[in-house]
C-alpha cells in the first residue's frame, strides 16, 4: 500500500511538471500568474469571511478565513473512510492522503490554522469579487456558512471543489473559474488536430505490441473518429 501511494504521488508531481511545458501552457494559467504578481504587495489583515487561496502543482487551492488564525476549507481526505479517530483525522493532511481522497472522492470541510492551510505556500487575498455576475454575501454571513458546512462533503476535481465551496459560501453559488478554464484548455487540445494523429499513432503501437483485439483495435478506430468529429 505504500509504494502504490508513492507511486500516485510520483505521477501526480509528473504530470504538474508536464503541465509547465509549451504543450500545455495557456492564457488562464498566465492569467493566474498575473494575478499572483501583482498581489505581491503587502496586503491588510485578514478579515472574517474572506476568501484566501495557495497556489498547488496544479489548481489553486482556497478556503474561507474565520478568523482567530482559522480557516475553514474543503479538501480531499482519504482517512475519513478508513479510521474513525478524530484525532488521527484532524492531523495536517498528507499529499498521499489527498491523492487517495481524489480517487475515492472523499472529502471534509474542516478548520485548520493559517500554517497548515498553506502548507509552506504563500496565502493570498481573493479579489474576485469584480468578476462575479452576484455580488458577496456579508462577511459573517459568509463565514457562517462555511461553518455549518464543516465535515463530510460531496467532491469531484471538476465539479465539486475546494473553489465551488467558497463561491458557494461567500456568493450563494458554487462555480469554480478553475474548472471552466480548465475545460476550454481541454476543448483547444481536443480541437487540435494532432492530438488525433498522436491518438491513433499510440493506437497503432500497441495493436502492433499487444496484438489485434477488440481491446486494442477498436480504441485505435473510435478514439481518433471521435476527436477527429470533436474538432
Amino acid at each position: 500500500m505504500f509504494k502504490m501511494l508513492q507511486l500516485l504521488t510520483f505521477l501526480v508531481e509528473k504530470v504538474s511538471l508536464l503541465f509547465k511545458f509549451k504543450l500545455f501552457e495557456s492564457s488562464w494559467l498566465e492569467s493566474r500568474q498575473r494575478e499572483r504578481a501583482e498581489r505581491r504587495a503587502p496586503s491588510p489583515p485578514l478579515r472574517r469571511g474572506d476568501v484566501l487561496e495557495v497556489p498547488r502543482s496544479l489548481f489553486t487551492h482556497f478556503g474561507i478565513y474565520l478568523g482567530d488564525n482559522k480557516v475553514a476549507h474543503l479538501i480531499p481526505d482519504i482517512l475519513p473512510v478508513l479510521t474513525s479517530n478524530d484525532k488521527l483525522i484532524s492531523s495536517v493532511i498528507t499529499n498521499e492522503r489527498l491523492i487517495l481522497g481524489c480517487i475515492y472522492r472523499c472529502a471534509t470541510v474542516r478548520v485548520d490554522t493559517l500554517e497548515d492551510f498553506a502548507y509552506g505556500a504563500n496565502i493570498l487575498v481573493n479579489h474576485a469579487d469584480k468578476m462575479m455576475k452576484t455580488p458577496p454575501l456579508p462577511d459573517d454571513t459568509v463565514a457562517k456558512r462555511a461553518e455549518k458546512l464543516i465535515g463530510a462533503f460531496p467532491y469531484s476535481l471538476l465539479w465539486s471543489n475546494c473553489e465551488h465551496f467558497v463561491t458557494y459560501c461567500r456568493y450563494g453559488a458554487a462555480r469554480s473559474r478553475q474548472t471552466e478554464q480548465f475545460c476550454e484548455v481541454l476543448k483547444s487540445i481536443i480541437r487540435d488536430q494532432r492530438t488525433v494523429i498522436v491518438s491513433g499513432l499510440l493506437g497503432i503501437i500497441s495493436v502492433v505490441y499487444f496484438g489485434m483485439a477488440p481491446l486494442t483495435t477498436l480504441p485505435t478506430i473510435l478514439i481518433p473518429f471521435t476527436l477527429w468529429m470533436a474538432g
